[in-house]
């Protein structure tokens, strides 16, 4: 802006911390360095901030967008419009125009041609072209610096500090200072030429606030990954597949820093990326009959390939953990989008009578948290877990407050060396791998290492009876499959329960699960200021607590809101208590995209025909 005519906006006029601005660029054109530094900056000053990022799933080429929502009140979920838009795509430039605000802010580079075909939005050309040239970078790194010149141009307009912009670019590049000065130098040219050419009109400002103190950013896969290994993760086979492989990779980079012995400097686990997926699941079983805490992650292509694996599995009582981090399905489907549709996948998975525990993290700390709770559950109930997480929640930005670390003991479960064996048998005079000796109907285990003579068995998928024998008596089968139910059943209660929130006043509720969390959150706020409070429940875990029936029961509305088409936490909830059938209301919705708090106000409002 000049500075000798700066832009003075009433207070009533300014727009502070509480907006959105998407980036519209080029997949491949490096341009999430730029986004992400920004997503930083505007963090370091204290403003609650996500990031989320829409790509193709090509490898270059197609149109990419990312938005930044700068909330005041912290609410992290996305928004249907845009604010801002910082155009850099030719090909789109119509569709950015469609969506952005009335009152809102083009910026775009200026070799693009712009419609100008609405008044009511604020024109910023940028000469990202010319910046670029004069920067002095090759000719070779021009298209990649391009990005930081918008960087600078939107801290001039709209106040961002830029020593949180080197701070946050001294944290990408590690700490590598001629990569830092070299795009400061970039950023610093694009400050000069928007302060000496650009008259701001526009109502958009950000300030300093203290809404991030004592909070982190980080993504859900990386959380998980962190949480998996501060739960003592030995064993990783996984196979790449958008958008599960930045768990593998987290794993991958913060493995050797945390899982080395002190002294000799030797690794405490194996990582292996598998040929396929059938390779990874069956490594990773074989791993956790071995007795190591094992895993894999993929989605949900690759989670129907691991189908005949996890049956063998449920059925021998092997524990292992698997990630299913969700896209839009069936087939191919969408790679590059999110989506609730694999729960009833995993729900029904595998032939035959099969059950799994299933966990649902709805923020990036579950996902820490389920990260070392799914290998206790898993060991504790000798069973595959299944952990239910999707593309926006582990592939965006999220602030949240830091990690606790696990301040419980590890659940190893029913595990027997040498002297526990030993003692078992001088019990019970006998010792048998699937004999439910005390009631509760998980067995004892032994694990590779018990060099007792009579730790071996066979791990049958076939029939067996108690003592891990062949069997093809009815009578033991019907005690086997009979005892595998009661176990399940008996993890209701003690897996992680949902987490409800009530309302003064309140004569509906709302269901849901995962990263639908941060839309219906706000979307409470929204329909409690046009007279409709609800109370409201977030599923965690499979099987059901009763406390979710108990909840049921206090409403004669249940909206379940789900992020797939054929409302599958609905059909589960109604399979599970056909009582309360009636109750569930069904808002599902699937364009690949997260669900918004507006969609969710206006559905609810309709069904409630105000």
């Amino acid at each position: 802006m000049n500075e000798t005519e700066p832009f003075q906006a009433t207070p009533a006029e300014r727009i502070v911390n509480d907006f959105s601005i998407t980036f519209s660029t080029v997949n491949g054109s490096g341009s999430q360095t730029a986004n992400t530094t920004l997503l930083r900056a505007l963090f370091k000053m204290g403003i609650p901030v996500s990031g989320k990022n829409i790509f193709p799933s090509n490898i270059k080429g197609l149109p990419t967008w990312y938005t930044l929502r700068l909330s005041r009140e912290g609410w992290l979920a996305r928004v249907e419009q845009d604010d801002i838009v910082v155009a850099m795509n030719a090909s789109t430039i119509q569709k950015e125009l469609d969506y952005i605000v009335p009152g809102g802010v083009l910026f775009y580079a200026d070799d693009i041609q712009v419609p100008r075909t609405r008044a009511d939005v604020t024109y910023y050309p940028m000469p990202i072209k010319q910046i670029s040239k004069d920067s002095n970078v090759s000719p070779k790194m021009r298209d990649y610096v391009a990005n930081m010149v918008y960087v600078g141009i939107l801290a001039q307009m709209l106040g961002i500090d830029l020593e949180k912009i080197r701070v946050a670019l001294d944290f990408h590049f590690k700490g590598k200072q001629a990569a830092v000065d070299g795009n400061m130098a970039i950023i610093q040219l694009a400050v000069d030429w928007a302060r000496d050419n650009l008259v701001k009109t526009d109502h958009y400002f950000v300030e300093p606030m203290n809404g991030t103190q004592d909070c982190i950013m980080s993504d859900g896969n990386t959380a998980a990954a962190l949480g998996s290994i501060y739960g003592g993760v030995q064993f990783l086979a996984w196979y790449p597949i958008t958008p599960a492989s930045s768990l593998p990779e987290a794993l991958h980079e913060y493995l050797p820093l945390l899982r080395k012995e002190k002294e000799t400097k030797r690794c405490t686990y194996a990582v292996v990326q598998a040929e396929d997926e059938l390779a990874a699941i069956g490594m990773s079983i074989g791993a956790g009959w071995a007795g190591l805490r094992a895993m894999t992650a993929t989605s949900g292509p690759g989670l129907s390939l691991m189908s005949e694996y996890l049956g063998l599995a449920y059925f021998s009582e092997v524990p292992v953990v698997v990630w299913d981090v969700q896209r839009v399905g069936p087939s191919t489907g969408l790679p590059t989008r999110t989506a609730q549709g694999d729960l009833t996948q995993a729900f029904f998975h595998s032939h035959g009578d099969c059950q799994f525990i299933i966990l649902i993290p709805g923020s990036i700390n579950e996902c820490f948290e389920l990260g070392w709770r799914a290998f206790d559950i898993a060991e504790h109930y000798q069973t595959p877990v299944i952990v239910l997480s999707d593309l926006d929640m582990g592939m965006n930005q999220w602030m949240s407050k830091p990690f606790q670390y696990p301040d419980e003991p590890i659940d190893r479960g029913k595990i027997l060396w040498e002297d526990d064996l030993q003692k078992m048998i001088d019990t019970n005079g006998k010792w048998g791998r699937y004999w439910d000796v005390d009631g509760d109907h998980i067995p004892y285990r032994t694990v590779m290492g018990n060099q007792h003579p009579a730790a071996a068995y066979f791990a049958r998928g076939t029939g067996h009876d108690e003592f891990a024998n062949y069997s093809e008596t009815g009578e033991d089968w019907q005690n086997l499959m009979t005892r595998l139910d009661a176990k399940y059943q008996s993890s209701r209660e003690a897996l992680p329960g949902p987490i409800i929130e009530t309302m003064q006043g309140s004569e509906i509720a709302i269901i849901s699960m995962g990263s639908a969390e941060f839309a219906i959150q706000e979307a409470r706020k929204l329909l409690k200021d046009v007279g409709i409070p609800s109370d409201y429940l977030r599923v965690r875990s499979i099987p059901f607590s009763k406390k979710i029936a108990d909840f049921t029961r206090a409403y004669k509305k249940v909206y379940v809101v789900e992020l797939n088409r054929d409302g599958q936490l609905k059909q589960l909830l109604m399979l599970d208590m056909p009582e309360l059938a009636t109750r569930f209301i069904q808002l599902s919705h699937l364009d690949g995209l997260p669900l918004t708090a507006k969609w969710i106000k206006e559905q609810v409002i309709r069904a409630e025909g105000k």
